[in-house]
This record gives structure tokens, sequence and C-alpha cells, in this order.
């Protein structure tokens, strides 16, 4: 159960609801760490069992499990027969709540303070759960209501119509040339990922020229900027490209 604190028109046209959870009481700042797990594993579709929580987690079993058994007391979370976790709709609009902090922290980091691209994702991790319902309009407005992270990532509750449609970098020909959409979720967990990316200007809007793909040693040869770029299978497979964009 949710009160609307606003109505957002992102830059894209599309609209989309910043609410405030009316809950007896807000999720702790570690029922909400699972939360986004749990939704990224969903989206990224992972079936999502305890022992990939304990390993995303990075504690014991039994924590794990105490957690996860006081979020299904609360109705945040199903256990299913096969003890695979899923989402109750109390869930996903919590998980949504969240994310879309964490990612609005991103871009006010960056945007605002100056943050380093490739240090954002950390660092939201340790604001996000401060950020009021009140205050995240506020962000919103401030930096014109911002559609996307910087990693080119959409805020939940958009239309997903609203989006280009994307592949990845690693599906691509010599001779070709792209735009980079943004960064796969989970790669943003790998700092010197992101920062290989950043200084070679593999951020969301950089044109690349596919000069070579070399299937016999996994690596694809790009140009970015009148630059010279190698990139393995692993990193051109967490980079989207433009396809097409709505209405194209």
């Amino acid at each position: 159960m949710s009160a609307i604190i606003a109505r957002v028109r992102g830059r894209t046209g599309s609209t989309f609801i910043v609410t405030e959870l009316l809950m007896p009481d807000k999720p702790s700042s570690t029922v909400e760490d699972y939360l986004m797990e749990i939704y990224d594993m969903h989206r990224a579709g992972r079936p999502v069992i305890a022992a990939r929580l304990t390993e995303k987690m990075g504690v014991s079993a039994p924590t794990v499990w105490n957690t996860v058994r006081r979020m299904q007391r609360d109705g945040l979370i199903e256990i299913g027969p096969a003890k695979e976790i899923t989402l109750s709709a109390a869930g996903v609009e919590a998980a949504d709540s969240i994310k879309r902090r964490h990612l609005l922290t991103e871009r006010l980091l960056v945007d605002i303070l100056g943050i380093d691209w490739a240090d954002a994702h950390e660092e939201a991790h340790l604001i996000e759960h401060t950020i009021t319902p009140r205050v995240e309009a506020r962000i919103m407005a401030v930096l014109g209501n911002p559609t996307t992270c910087p990693h080119g990532n959409p805020f939940p509750g958009l239309d997903p119509a609203t989006r280009p449609t994307t592949r990845p970098l690693s599906d691509v020909k010599a001779g070709e040339e792209w735009e980079i959409d943004g960064v796969n979720e989970p790669a943003e967990e790998d700092h010197d990922l992101m920062d290989f990316y950043q200084r070679h200007g593999l951020v969301p809007g950089a044109m690349v020229k596919v000069v070579d793909v070399a299937k016999y040693n996994s690596t694809i040869g790009l140009e970015v900027a009148g630059q010279p770029v190698t990139l393995g299978m692993r990193a051109a497979e967490n980079l989207r490209i433009v396809v097409a964009r709505p209405g194209g």
C-alpha cells in the first residue's frame, strides 16, 4: 500500500509516480539490499534461491534464511515448493522504490557532485537508504526528471515502449557503427570493468566503430573517439547498443 508523493514526467515524456510506502515499518537497509538483489536476479532471468543470495550478500546461509523468513512473514516475498524466492506485489513495490532511489542517487552523485562515473554505483549503496520520498521527488526536479542512471539503466515505472531496442555489443560485425545505450546492471558491481569502460569512453551515447571481431581469441576491436580499443567478449556482452528508437 502506498501514497502518491509526486507524478513525474521524464525527459522522454513517459510519466511515472513517486510513492511513499504505507507500511507499519519501513524495511531495514538490510531488507532493502535483499529486495534489490532479488529484483535484479528476476530482471536478469535468474531463478532466486537462498544459495545465490548467500553468494551475493556475502553472509552465511543461516543468516540469509533468517532474513528471507522475516521478509516472507512481512509479506514481501513468497517461497515456492522448490525453495525458489519471488517478490510479492508488496515486495515489487518496495523493490521498485529502493531501485529508483539507487539509480537517482547515482545520477545525483555524477551530475551534481562530480563523483566518478565508475564509483557512483558503490557510493549510491551507502546513501540510497536515507532518501525519503519527498527528498526523492525534489532531487528528480533538480536533476530535470532524468529517466536513466548515468550507466543508462532505466528507472522503474517507466513505460517500456519509451525505451530503445537494444542488443549486446558482442553481437556485431566488422565495419558496423553503433551507439552505446548502457551497461548491464550486474556489471556495475565490477569496479575494474566500469573503470575500463569509463577510461575508454564506452559510456551511454558514445559512438563506436567495429574494426574487427576476432572469434579465435574472443575479442572485438573498436574505434572510440578516434582511439583503438580492444574488448574481451565478457566486457562486450555487458554493453548494450541501440538497434532502434521508439517511433524510429
